[in-house]
């Protein structure tokens, strides 16, 4: 008798009732792979937009980039012990009961991490990680702009730029995110709909500008976040929660100080040999060390993922969130 599990899957782009609950055949893992039965699942933002088709995927596709589970089969060649503790990122399909990898696509868990902790922060954690270490290198210095500073990764950055001694000013849109933004490590931190904002970025700045905003809002924060740059500053464009920016216009970014504009993602990152186990091992040795936190505020079973997907779109959400198959 062929073993099943249930999964999530997409057949045509568009809300979240598009995505259905399915049996299928529980998958065998070929030479150089590893099957882990998934106990945790991640829920991030760039799922919706592959969900929309913003991020398109070809159809049907399963959805979810990231989990933390058990190695309970392998293939040819691989010498990860059964039972083994693992996480990955930037995989599709892990809203499912088990997944196959490629071995050379998992991380070994350290005892201190639990599987709930590894799937809400591989994602997040390293988006932070190449945000703050590669696309704008942070020394401890430095007073940044962080917009949406209550979400996953928005919390995460809080408590990293804090172990940095970086001050952080974020954005959120209410006053009890705001809140919850300040209590993990941000300096200040303002209401997005605040008819004053610009204002008050700009006095937070010191009135010269931040050398960096990192804007994950998308269309509805471009032009404030250009014009609370400093000149030279970097523009680091890593999501579009409210809708992609239209267009990047060259001359603006020279009316506003020779401004630079980089748009990163975390699958370049994950394709440099070597760097995403360095990344995770910089990531769990921050949370062995009490420093990171990742903060799981909602959760979900598998058959609720639509509601999963309603609730982060609708902004309902504060911290991580994850599905537990």
């Amino acid at each position: 008798m062929t073993q099943t599990i249930q999964a999530i899957e997409l057949r045509e782009f568009g809300a979240p009732e598009n995505m259905h609950l399915i049996s299928k055949p529980l998958p065998e893992p070929l030479a150089g792979e590893v099957r882990i039965r998934l106990k945790a699942v991640g829920l991030n933002m760039a799922d919706t937009y592959q969900r929309t088709g913003l991020y398109p995927l070809p159809l049907p596709t399963g959805l979810g980039a990231e989990g933390a589970g058990t190695v309970e089969a392998v293939g040819e060649g691989v010498d990860i012990p059964l039972g083994t503790r693992v996480a990955f990122s930037m995989a599709f399909g892990a809203y499912a009961e088990a997944i196959v990898l490629p071995a050379t696509a998992v991380v070994l868990l350290p005892d201190g991490v639990s599987d709930e902790q590894a799937a809400a922060i591989m994602l997040k954690g390293m988006t932070v990680d190449y945000l703050f270490n590669d696309t704008f290198p942070l020394h401890g210095s430095e007073t940044v702009l962080f917009h949406a500073a209550a979400g996953g990764v928005g919390l995460i950055a809080c408590q990293w730029a804090k172990h940095l001694g970086v001050t952080l000013i974020g954005t959120a849109s209410t006053k009890a995110k705001c809140d919850l933004a300040i209590a993990h490590g941000a300096a200040q931190c303002f209401l997005s709909d605040d008819p004053e904002l610009a204002e008050k970025l700009k006095q937070a700045s010191g009135g010269q500008g931040f050398p960096v905003v990192y804007d994950s809002v998308g269309h509805s924060t471009y032009r404030l976040s250009l014009e609370a740059l400093a000149p030279f500053g970097t523009f680091a464009s890593f999501g579009n929660a409210s809708g992609p920016i239209a267009s990047i216009v060259p001359a603006e970014l020279a009316t506003h100080g020779s401004l630079r504009f980089t748009r990163p993602t975390l699958g370049t990152y994950l394709f440099t040999p070597g760097w995403m186990q360095a990344s995770a091992d910089r990531i769990f040795a921050l949370m062995e060390a009490g420093a990171l936190d990742p903060e799981i505020n909602q959760r979900y079973k598998l058959t609720e993922v639509v509601q999963a997907h309603r609730d982060l779109e609708a902004r309902a959400t504060t911290g991580s969130s994850v599905i537990l198959p």
